[in-house]
């Protein structure tokens, strides 16, 4: 059961009712099927967007309204919201429009979270008319009456659910009512739900980043030994042919030995995932020769976590780290000159000595004089607080460097204009 229609204070709206889901649905000649389809693209909008769409386009059909607007964020200025519009905006484009929504009115400003209202409940139908909310936004796509609800979020956010018709239209009745105050809380769960897997993917593509500047390879196997992802620190050791290559998509060793050790590792790292199997957890690494003689790859083998709740479903995975210790890790210049106060010169010289460069190998690349290197570098000395190369290259290499995006050092610009 459900009581809808009334805002309740400050407008003291005496117009209430209390309809079960199942009558509110009858009274409207809803189908039950209808309404779960709406339900279900509200839902499935948290992993696609363009369900939320259908959603929109749905409520538009349900109430009969010419539009159907969804502001997902509601910010104080100067700040903008996504807002999403289901109707003719332009003559004849029909669909889901995107806008950027900026407060200019206080008009529906501080409303009671979480109940539908109308018009009807915040003024008068000659206070309306003359509003310039009503003159600017509104009578401009003949949109006079509104049905809307201001949407609490567990994350302290507020979303707005307005719905229009236009003036020759009835009013929005209280069983109308009712069904928006039905939708309330599946919106806001299905629209929490898109947030928090939003969240999880930026969060996951910032790790990818971050893995790919610390120059460490990842590569995700199936059970079969079948590659099904890898970052380009990984292709481009695989693309080298230098210790591990791919055969028929399958990631395999150069050399025999290594490639047993390798199929074992990935076999052992499998066994994990199977109850009863009484396999050492935690990671397992080895060394992988190359045959172009330089350092060894290393190499650690680990199961990907699952929290599969559907038995028999989900299949598990094992990703393989790969570490050259020869490689470039893809430091941030901009990062580097903040964190030491070094100039654009320092900042080129000892990124060259991170890279395993002595002084004049790096003067060479940098087409500088050794004694200009030499100045360069005991200026470094005195910023970074360190008096050999060898404890220079050691701070670089752990320090935060190395998290920041790759690119070069901002340059100061001319002003605009004088006076």
């Amino acid at each position: 059961m459900l009581r809808a229609g009334g805002i309740g204070p400050p407008w003291g709206l005496s117009m209430q009712t209390t309809l079960s889901n199942a009558q509110v649905l009858a009274h409207l000649g809803v189908e039950l099927a209808d309404y779960e389809r709406l339900l279900g693209n509200m839902y499935d909008a948290a992993l696609d967007t363009r369900r939320l769409n259908e959603a929109l386009q749905q409520l538009r059909g349900l109430f009969g309204a010419c539009y159907v607007t969804l502001i997902l964020r509601v910010l104080d200025e100067p700040f903008l919201s996504p807002m999403m519009v289901a109707g003719d905006v332009e003559p004849g484009e029909g669909g889901v429009n995107h806008y950027a929504y900026c407060e200019k009115s206080t008009l529906f400003d501080r409303l009671p979270v979480d109940q539908v209202f109308t018009i009807e409940d915040l003024m008068s139908d000659r206070e309306w008319a003359s509003s310039s909310f009503y003159l600017l936004y509104c009578q401009p796509y003949s949109c006079y009456h509104m049905l809307g609800v201001d949407i609490s979020m567990p994350d302290g956010g507020t979303l707005r659910l307005r719905i229009n018709r236009p003036r020759e239209q009835p009013r929005f009745g209280a069983v109308e009512r009712a069904l928006c105050a039905m939708l309330v809380a599946h919106l806001r769960r299905a629209l929490h739900m898109h947030t928090l897997l939003d969240r999880s993917v930026s969060l996951g593509s910032l790790y990818s980043q971050t893995i790919n500047r610390l120059a460490v390879a990842t590569i995700v196997l199936d059970e079969n030994g079948h590659v099904l992802q890898l970052n380009p620190v990984a292709r481009a050791i695989l693309d080298s042919n230098d210790g591990l290559k791919l055969v028929g998509g399958r990631l395999e060793a150069t050399y025999p030995s290594d490639n047993r050790e390798l199929a074992r590792l990935v076999r052992n790292a499998f066994l994990r995932s199977r109850p009863g199997d009484k396999v050492e957890q935690g990671a397992e690494a080895m060394s992988v020769s190359r045959p172009s003689g330089q350092v060894n790859l290393g190499v650690v083998v680990e199961l990907i976590p699952s929290q599969e709740l559907v038995e028999g479903k989900g299949k598990p995975t094992v990703v393989v780290y790969v570490r050259d210790a020869v490689g470039k890790s893809l430091v941030s210049n901009g990062v580097t000159a903040q964190l030491y106060n070094l100039t654009p010169a320092e900042t080129a010289l000892a990124l060259e000595l991170a890279n395993g460069l002595s002084l004049e190998e790096a003067s060479e690349r940098l087409n500088i004089r050794r004694n200009t290197a030499r100045a360069h570098l005991r200026s470094i000395f005195s910023k970074t607080g360190v008096r050999r190369q060898t404890e220079l290259v050691r701070i670089m290499l752990n320090s935060v460097v190395a998290l920041g995006a790759p690119g070069q050092l901002a340059q100061p610009s001319a002003p605009a204009c004088m006076g």
